[in-house]
């Protein structure tokens, strides 16, 4: 009876679903008692019913109920219970009850901290598949809070700081741990004890991956299950465990700030302002199911803000202006689609323009997306209502974009930026740079002679696998036994190009060409074996990328190098996040000229970075530039190019300033006018520390 109600239910049939879901109590407290967490559950799918109807008096007994048998079977601290916390303070909330459900609201998402605050601390890697399922519970305690504070000024400034705090638990990212461990490592200060936090933090990542396959092995039916097999499993979880005590043991007695480090607390606002430099400020958003939140802090002030679109209007409009922003498939000027900058206005209007009145004298501005907004550069919204329509690129050159106001660094949490000003210390790496790219593929000019290849204006770098591949090839047979086909991966375009754009940004850097890594050298067993990275303080990456699932068989995003002759373990032309997240880096910035180097690691609701983002971070660099969308060649070697000339010439201004120089000199590009559209200038952003410190 429950599962039909709950159909019902999903099919907002509530008709249907009530005499069920009420059937259903019937027969457990029948069957169990009236105390048993069956009883709980069905009485809070009635109480679920009357929400939906907009009915919180009649939900309120229900639910109340429930949270008093849920309070006395788990006890005070269960994730259950914090469900049925929420559930009440929702009703409350919905019947003018505020005060009242301010309170259980506080008791729901204090559960919830602690067990994230705890994650850190065991071993089990559910932890932020837990926190994000929990999310409309913290977006609730953020709606009560600013509620109360609309309604009692004096106690703003307090309970903006508090769903602050709560905000932060709202945006769990895998991303975000990657920087922390990263700092977590430089923040030892000793390069042995900087060992033991890796190799304690390796341990821990081979401990989470056996766990889960023991789990999913042990979930087969009895006759597909291994014994043999289980047990090793069972034994190398028990040796990796006995390994990861000795190594706590060790940080204990040598780095006893290590817990805290590693501890994924929420950051205080107040020390969120003492980490900004003055022409600074952090906007953060979370995105919740029918509003958005948003903070804008500077040193002097911070301020918080409820806006009136929610999670799913904004993944549309974000879908909207991504459309025109995709060069794929376009071949002449004529098959540029027109960016909307109407849409881009009002999106600021909703977005971003209550912050504007914080942010006067900024120059630099920290951006902490949420939801649909991690797959948009906030610089392509439009700071002013456009006028009148332009019919050629010149109206894109005049547009007031908001990346002609701010430099713009992305961060994956809030956390991230202490992380990266407290802990994270410079890079002690000598060697300026290395450029690693031009792999040999098709097409291309061999070894020892320049590219030749004519540019063509709108070629594009992203990989189109449906004109590479005849029809028929079934695309997961380019993963044979879990390595790459060589000889299919040898069809992909080469792009001759990079080996300029890394031979301009180790001129402006001052290397030399030994710091460039090309065509038969840029192979991924050298990469991953044979290369100076733990020395190096920029590294860059110019080739193509694979987005996690583009390809049938490879389950995580992927750079493409050089083929080698038979493929093996050690190389098969893929070096995929994993591999990149084994590297040992001190890197203070990485770059990564390719297409979708942004996107996601492929899971199920992964969050932005989460991909090759994350495992450079892991990997150890302080910075990223990666990129949202498909890059055009030719572009993206300007944007690069322009970026560390603009760095070599001013070296006070920071990446994400260079950066935006870079984009208006290509918008500004009187030889490819078309370059002032922003599917060209605006792919890149920088994640990580922007800033000029």
């Amino acid at each position: 009876m429950t599962i039909w109600g709950g159909l019902y239910r999903d099919q907002g049939k509530y008709a249907e679903a009530e005499p069920l879901v009420k059937r259903s109590l019937a027969i457990f407290e029948a069957a169990f008692g009236p105390e048993h967490p069956s009883v709980a559950r069905s009485l809070n799918n009635i109480g679920g019913l009357h929400n939906e109807q907009n009915e919180p008096a009649l939900a309120e007994p229900f639910f109340n109920r429930a949270l008093a048998l849920r309070e006395k079977t788990y006890g005070p601290g269960h994730p259950a219970l914090a469900n049925s916390l929420a559930n009440v303070a929702r009703v409350f909330r919905d019947l003018g009850r505020i005060d009242d459900a301010v309170d259980y609201i506080r008791r729901a998402t204090e559960i919830h901290r602690g067990r994230v605050l705890h994650s850190g601390e065991r071993r089990s890697g559910a932890g932020l598949g837990e926190q994000r399922s929990v999310s409309y519970i913290f977006w609730g305690h953020i709606d009560i809070v600013h509620s109360i504070g609309a309604r009692d000024p004096g106690s703003r400034d307090a309970l903006a700081a508090e769903a602050f705090e709560v905000g932060q638990l709202a945006q769990a990212r895998s991303a975000a741990q990657a920087v922390t461990q990263m700092a977590a490592r430089f923040g030892a200060g000793d390069d042995d004890l900087g060992r033991t936090v890796r190799a304690r933090q390796d341990a821990l990542d081979r401990w989470q991956g056996l766990d889960k396959r023991l789990t999913e092995t042990l979930s087969k039916p009895p006759e597909a299950r291994d014994a043999q097999a289980e047990a090793g499993l069972r034994s190398e979880l028990e040796r990796i465990g006995h390994h990861l005590e000795a190594l706590d043991a060790e940080l204990a007695r040598a780095f006893p700030a290590y817990a805290e480090l590693a501890t994924p607390s929420p950051v205080l606002l107040d020390e969120v302002r003492t980490l900004l430099g003055a022409d600074e400020a952090l906007v953060t958003y979370v995105a919740a199911g029918s509003r958005t939140f948003l903070w804008a802090m500077r040193r002097d002030r911070a301020e918080m803000f409820r806006l009136e679109i929610g999670r799913d209007d904004l993944a549309k409009a974000v879908a909207e202006l991504r459309r025109t922003l995709d060069p794929t498939g376009i071949r002449s000027l004529e098959d540029i689609p027109p960016f909307d900058v109407t849409r881009a206005y009002d999106l600021y209007a909703k977005l971003f323009a209550p912050a504007e009145q914080l942010l006067d004298g900024v120059r630099h501005l920290f951006v902490v997306p949420d939801g649909a907004l991690q797959s948009l550069p906030l610089g392509v919204l439009v700071s002013a209502e456009p006028q009148e329509s332009f019919v050629d690129f010149s109206g894109y050159r005049q547009t007031p974009w908001l990346a002609k106001k701010y430099a713009m660094t992305t961060l994956p949490s809030v956390s991230s930026l202490r992380a990266l000003r407290r802990f994270a210390k410079a890079s002690r790496a000598r060697r300026a740079f290395l450029g690693i790219g031009d792999p040999l593929l098709k097409d291309h000019p061999r070894a020892g002679k320049s590219p030749t290849r004519e540019a063509v204006p709108l070629e594009v770098a992203a990989v189109n696998w449906e004109v590479i591949y005849p029809r028929g090839v079934d695309m997961a047979n380019l993963f044979r036994g879990g390595l790459a086909d060589v000889e299919l991966l040898r069809r992909v375009p080469s792009l001759p190009e990079t080996a300029t754009e890394l031979a301009a940004i180790a001129a402006s850097l001052g290397a030399g060409s030994e710091s460039l890594v090309l065509r038969e050298a840029a192979m991924e067993d050298r990469v991953r074996a044979g290369l100076p990275l733990p020395d190096t303080k920029v590294i860059a990456f110019a080739t193509h990328a694979v987005v996690a699932g583009e390809l049938k068989g490879l389950a995580e995003p992927a750079l493409i190098l050089t083929p080698p002759e038979v493929a093996t373990k050690a190389d098969d032309g893929l070096l995929t996040a994993s591999e990149i997240a084994a590297l040992d880096l001190d890197a203070d910035w990485v770059i990564l000229s390719a297409c979708n180097t942004a996107s996601s690691d492929g899971k199920l609701d992964a969050d932005g970075l989460s991909g090759l983002a994350k495992a450079f971070f892991y990997a150890g660099t302080r910075a990223l530039l990666v990129s949202h969308w498909p890059v055009a060649s030719n572009a993206a070697v300007k944007l690069t190019t322009g970026l560390f000339k603009e760095a070599a010439a001013h070296p006070e201004i920071g990446r994400a300033e260079a950066l935006r120089r870079s984009m208006l000199a290509l918008m500004d590009d009187k030889e490819a006018p078309h370059f002032a559209h922003p599917m060209f200038w605006a792919p890149f952003v920088v994640v990580g520390e922007g800033g000029a410190r």
